[in-house]
């Protein structure tokens, strides 16, 4: 398979997916495209808006459109980024009494 064909089959394979959320979310076209560019480039992103915009459920859609995990984080005030992906924690081996950093994964 040339390039042409590899990005042709990944335009389609978008349009596929796009069809399938639209069956669920109207409109919101902006905020699709710009969801799909940072999960096809593994990247992040955040949705924040007021209550009712389907924020839930378009990435809940995307993830069943595409058969991924789904999970959610309600946001507050004091929240830190290693709340959610994690943090280093520094433990003294009993027996030898050396310290070590274990990194507790987040939820």
């Amino acid at each position: 398979m040339n390039d042409l064909e590899l990005v042709q089959e990944l335009l389609k394979a978008k349009r596929e997916v796009v069809q399938e959320i639209h069956k669920t979310i109207v409109g919101q076209d902006k905020v699709i495209e710009d969801l799909l560019i940072a999960l096809f480039c593994k990247g992040h992103c955040l949705f924040v808006g007021v209550p009712g915009l389907a924020k839930t459920l378009l990435v809940s859609t995307l993830s069943q459109t595409l058969s991924l995990g789904f999970s959610r984080i309600q946001f507050t005030p004091d929240l830190m980024p290693s709340d959610i992906t994690g943090t280093d924690i520094l433990h003294e081996d009993p027996v030898t009494g050396k310290r070590v950093f274990q990194f507790i994964k987040g939820p």
